[in-house]
């Protein structure tokens, strides 16, 4: 058990990297198609504002991974 606990726990660390990358990355590309297109500039900032709240969800669901226990 304790190797599916590393295992999603390594996961959850690169899931919740991935989605800020995403997310950072979607505000950025929002910001530059502004001027161009409010609608896309709105739908970039909803997937990023998504984005933001899924990985809130990931970083609870890796607080409240049970700990390994250590064997003595």
């Amino acid at each position: 058990m304790n190797d599916v606990r590393q295992k999603l726990r390594v996961l959850l660390d690169y899931w919740i990297e991935h989605n800020k990358e995403h997310e950072e990355e979607f505000r950025h590309w929002a910001d530059k198609i502004a001027s161009l297109s409010s609608e896309v500039e709105r739908r970039l900032m909803k997937a990023a504002t998504k984005m933001g709240a899924a990985t809130d969800e990931l970083v609870k669901a890796r607080q409240a991974l049970p700990k390994s226990k250590e064997k003595h």
